[in-house]
């Protein structure tokens, strides 16, 4: 019998008027949290926004969101065979579901200079 993880996820574009969505997840030991995203992405739902650049290398630092109210990257953070809440990070401005801006605002200013010019 196999065993499955059920990712509790946040939905929305605006942290007062989103929801929770749950998906069970097929469990292996080893998985990451983003492992499980990723599956739900390109399994159950491919709207569903997030980030990431590398996958296991904690060094990008694209995928922070938080899992069961604690930071974390999802790259590391390893699935379990039992519900996991994971919501993108609260002290940062919401782009939607589980991105949020992670850019410094003087990193945004100059690239937003540059392509103005």
């Amino acid at each position: 019998m196999s065993q499955t993880a059920t990712l509790k996820v946040w939905r929305g574009h605006f942290p007062d008027v989103g929801h929770w969505e749950s998906y069970d997840v097929p469990y292996e030991p080893g998985q990451s949290v983003l492992d499980g995203l990723r599956w739900i992405r390109s399994h159950r739902d491919p709207s569903l926004a997030i980030r990431y650049s590398c996958i296991n290398a904690n060094a990008c630092k694209e995928c922070m969101m938080e899992l069961d109210g604690k930071t974390v990257y999802a790259c590391t953070a390893r699935l379990e065979p039992r519900e996991m809440a994971v919501a993108p990070l609260s002290n940062k401005r919401l782009v939607r579901d589980l991105v949020t801006e992670i850019a410094p605002p003087t990193e945004r200013f100059l690239a937003k200079a540059k392509q103005v010019k």
